[in-house]
C-alpha cells in the first residue's frame, strides 16, 4: 500500500513539472525544469571535483569511512542534469555505504549518441581497473548503466559485481504497452515529452541499436541486476521488459513495482518512505553480491 506522501509527492510533481515537461521541445526548456532544485544535498558525505578516466565528474564519500565502490550514472533524459543536480540520490547511496563516483558525461543534443555511451565507458574502464565495483543510475542512466555492461564485455573489461536500475529507459522503439495504459496516469511525463528527447539524443542513429535500446541486446552474461520502477510510470514496461530478457538470459534479477509513485521518486528520501525503501533495497541488493574482500581505495 502506498503512502499518503505518496499520493502527495506525486499530486505535487503533476502540477508543477509534467505541464512544463509536455510543452518543452528544446534542450533549454527541459534543464530548466530537470536542474531546478528540489531536495537539499544530503549530510554525512562530502563531495568533491575529480576525474576518471578523463571525464570529470563528482566523488561522493561516506564521513565515515571508504565505502564499496560504486559508479552512479546519472538521469535527465540525456539532455540534461550533472553529479551536482542528483546529489540527493547519490548522496543518499553514499550514507548507506558507497564510495561513488559520479561522471559529468557528455550531453546531447551538442553531443549526440554515442558521446554519452563513450564518456561512461571510458570512466569504466579506469574505475573498473582499480578494483571491484557496482553499478547504479537511474532513467537515462540507468539505459546507460545496462549499455555499459554491453560494453564491458565486449571489449574485455571488468563486469560490475551487481547493478541498480531505478526506472531505467531501455526502449527507444515501441510506443504500446505502458506507453500507452500509463500515459495519463505518469505524474510526470506524457509520451510527448518522451517524444520530443528522442531525436535530440538520437542524432540520426538508429533506435534499435542495443547500445540505444538496450531491451534489444543480449544481456548474456551479466550480472545480478535490480530494477525499481514506479506501477504508474510510462516507462514502467521498459523495466518489466527488460527483467524478463534478462531472466530469459540467465541472469540473477529482481524487479519491483512501487504503486502511486512518480519518476525518479529516490530523491525524496528525506520525506517519502517509498525512496527510503527503495534506496534501502538497493543498497541490500548491491551488498548481498559484493565480493566478500573490500575493494582498495578508489582513485582520485
Amino acid at each position: 500500500m502506498a503512502s499518503l506522501r505518496a499520493y502527495l509527492g506525486a499530486y505535487m510533481v503533476r502540477s508543477r513539472v509534467r505541464g512544463p515537461l509536455s510543452r518543452a521541445r528544446d534542450a533549454a526548456a527541459f534543464r530548466r525544469i530537470f536542474e531546478a532544485p528540489a531536495f537539499p544535498d544530503p549530510k554525512g558525505v562530502t563531495y568533491e571535483p575529480g576525474i576518471v578516466g578523463g571525464v570529470r565528474g563528482e566523488w561522493i564519500r561516506p564521513k565515515a569511512g571508504p565505502g564499496r565502490r560504486m559508479l552512479y550514472i546519472h538521469g535527465g533524459g540525456f539532455i540534461a542534469c550533472s553529479p551536482r543536480t542528483h546529489r540527493p540520490v547519490t548522496g543518499a547511496l553514499a550514507n548507506r555505504g558507497f564510495t561513488i563516483f559520479a561522471p559529468d558525461y557528455r550531453l546531447a543534443p551538442e553531443h549526440p549518441f554515442p558521446a554519452a555511451v563513450d564518456d561512461v565507458t571510458a570512466v569504466w574502464g579506469a574505475f573498473s581497473a582499480e578494483g571491484a565495483a557496482c553499478v547504479a543510475g537511474e532513467s537515462a542512466g540507468g539505459n546507460l548503466a545496462l549499455v555499459l555492461m554491453g560494453e564491458a564485455r565486449a571489449r574485455g573489461l571488468p563486469m560490475p559485481w551487481a547493478a541498480a536500475l531505478f526506472s531505467p529507459a531501455t526502449d527507444f522503439i515501441s510506443e504500446d504497452g505502458s506507453r500507452v495504459s500509463n500515459a495519463w496516469r505518469d505524474a510526470m511525463f506524457d509520451p510527448q515529452a518522451l517524444a520530443a528527447i528522442r531525436p535530440m539524443y538520437l542524432g540520426g542513429a538508429d533506435p534499435a541499436d542495443p547500445r540505444i535500446s538496450p531491451l534489444y541486446g543480449d544481456p548474456t552474461g551479466f550480472p545480478p541486476l535490480l530494477f525499481h520502477v514506479g506501477a504508474r510510470e510510462v516507462l514502467r514496461d521498459d523495466s518489466v521488459r527488460m527483467a524478463e530478457r534478462a531472466r530469459a538470459a540467465g541472469v540473477a534479477t529482481e524487479l519491483k513495482l512501487f504503486p502511486v509513485v512518480s519518476h525518479a521518486w529516490q530523491f525524496a528520501a528525506g520525506m517519502l518512505p517509498e525512496a527510503r525503501t527503495s534506496l534501502d533495497e538497493a543498497a541490500a541488493f548491491l551488498e548481498a553480491h559484493a565480493p566478500h574482500a573490500p575493494s582498495g581505495s578508489p582513485q582520485r
